[in-house]
């Protein structure tokens, strides 16, 4: 039924039944501009159903919602208006842990091209981390910094992360003030020497300093136990174990040196400390070991606010899959064995779990970095691998010890997730990954009142998601600047047609790309609340 325009003043009141005839909108085009987004399906407030959503041009706000598909004739003439039945309009993903290293490390990452690999996958907001970049975002200075090197690069919403690190306390609170999303420290070394780790006494000051914030305090939990059978590596680089138990090239050796007893006793001291600030919310960034999953069960049910995050690769890559040499896989917490994955999914899909989020982790480097031995670099399809095989030897090629520790992987994840989800036959829908990938996600980061879902009053972020389409990656489809992932040559189910943001399409798989060219992205700097 349509609404009499005679009835009301405003374009499309909210709620409202259905919107004006289109011949009651002859003058409206002259006080906004709209973008009407259609289908037979959208996940609108965690359910599936058949939807219409406007969104304002001027604003970039959701402006009216139909719980129906309403034809192109309802809308004045010269709208906006896509029918993408049967694809799925989601909410834009929120990838709440990515690395783009810019400024300081622009040869591994930049907003430039992070931000549009972020778009090609359903990503309409990532929050960058505080580190690899130089300077790192551990005081005011350095923030500002980074937030002058994204000045008009970025092809998404970015928001940043502040860093804890050893002496600067002080720059917590006004860093809050500045807009950032939460903070991050490392119980173990980062693997860059501008990010140190903290000490439990570091910790304690972090804590005491936010304790009345409107802020997440985020740990990377890994710690050597007093007693190991190896000392592991130092996070990303190092020598050898002192006892390795086979060759350093093989992945069970770099296993065997980062036992899950590395995170267990890290999230045991972060939960010692929790008391200092018992309304902080806490959390833990990549979980890979279900060993710690009882000790964060135990400490929620005790009233302590932590939460955990899991990524991607935790849950799709097994170490008895991992080749010898493929330093791709390198990460660390590290991938773990099929059992130990399954075990992740079971917490994640758990309402009561203490996993709420899935996240990228996407934390490249040059393929020089990844050492890949040339019988798999010669597979990637990466120059800089071919450049870097042409000058140099084998020697030291495929050492799991010396490479670089991270996976790529932004602007895949949704692809990833569903896969995984029907190739093990799990009963997952896609209003599950929405509320790990973006409305949890949102809320991890203070966005929970602007994305994360389609309603009115949110940021028009639209990922157009074809959940039945598969396709193979490639180079094509690793838009990040260094293409070099465990994924390539993957099949994956699930492909998105395109990505609006803020009413704006910026992305489309087929047709004109990137359109004109030009990023719209905004830096997200308001102080949460």
């Amino acid at each position: 039924m349509a609404l009499d325009p005679s009835t009301s003043r405003l374009p499309y009141p909210s709620p409202a039944p259905s919107p004006p005839l289109g011949n009651g909108f002859s003058t409206m085009s002259s006080y906004t501009r709209i973008t009407v987004l259609a289908s037979s399906r959208a996940v609108l407030e965690g359910k599936l159903t058949a939807a219409t959503i406007v969104i304002s041009q001027d604003t970039g706000k959701v402006t009216s919602v139909f719980h129906s598909v309403l034809p192109a004739s309802d809308f004045p003439p010269g709208t906006t208006y896509a029918d993408h039945s049967p694809h799925i309009l989601l909410p834009g993903l929120v990838d709440a842990h990515v690395h783009l290293n810019e400024p300081g490390r622009t040869e591994w990452e930049g907003f430039w091209t992070g931000t549009r690999a972020a778009a090609f996958g359903g990503v309409t907001t990532v929050i960058d981390m505080p580190l690899n970049a130089i300077p790192p975002t551990t005081t005011v200075a350095g923030l500002k910094e980074k937030v002058q090197a994204a000045q008009g690069k970025c092809w998404v919403d970015v928001g940043f992360y502040g860093g804890i690190v050893p002496g600067n306390a002080s720059e917590l609170r006004p860093l809050v003030q500045e807009g950032v999303r939460g903070f991050k420290g490392f119980l173990v070394d980062s693997g860059v020497p501008e990010f140190p780790a903290v000490s439990s006494t570091d910790i304690a000051l972090a804590m005491a300093a936010l304790a009345d914030e409107p802020t997440t305090l985020m740990f990377h939990a890994e710690m050597i136990p007093p007693v190991a059978d190896s000392v592991g590596d130092d996070v990303q680089w190092s020598l050898a174990p002192l006892a390795p138990i086979g060759p350093l090239n093989e992945y069970a050796t770099f296993l065997a040196s980062r036992p899950s007893s590395f995170e267990t006793y890290a999230i045991a001291e972060i939960l010692s400390l929790a008391h200092i600030a018992p309304k902080l919310p806490l959390h833990i960034v990549h979980l890979s070991a279900i060993e710690a999953i009882p000790l964060l069960r135990e400490a929620i049910a005790n009233g302590v606010k932590i939460t955990a995050e899991t990524c991607f690769h935790y849950l799709s890559l097994a170490a008895e899959n991992v080749r010898d040499g493929d330093t791709r896989h390198k990460c660390c917490p590290p991938i773990r064995s099929k059992s130990n994955q399954d075990g992740l999914w079971e917490e994640l899909m758990d309402e009561d779990g203490c996993i709420k989020t899935v996240v990228s982790d996407h934390s490249p480097c040059t393929p020089t970095l990844k050492l890949l031995p040339s019988n798999i670099a010669d597979h990637t399809g990466s120059s800089h691998a071919h450049e870097d095989i042409a000058d140099r030897d084998e020697e030291g090629k495929g050492n799991f010890f010396s490479a670089w520790g991270g996976v790529s992987s932004v602007g895949l994840g949704l692809s990833i997730l569903w896969t995984e989800a029907h190739r093990n036959g799990r009963d997952i829908t896609i209003e599950d990954v929405v509320k790990w990938c973006s409305r949890n996600t949102a809320t991890q980061v203070g966005l929970e009142h602007q994305k994360g879902d389609l309603t009115v009053g949110f940021d028009g972020d639209v990922c157009v998601f074809d959940d039945e389409t598969e396709f193979e990656v490639g180079v094509e489809e690793m838009l990040f600047r260094n293409k070099c992932s465990p994924y390539q040559g993957k099949r994956l189910r699930g492909v998105i047609k395109e990505t609006w943001l803020g009413g704006r399409r910026v992305w489309e798989r087929e047709g004109q790309g990137f359109g004109d060219g030009k990023p719209r992205g905004k830096l997200l700097l308001e102080r949460r609340t």
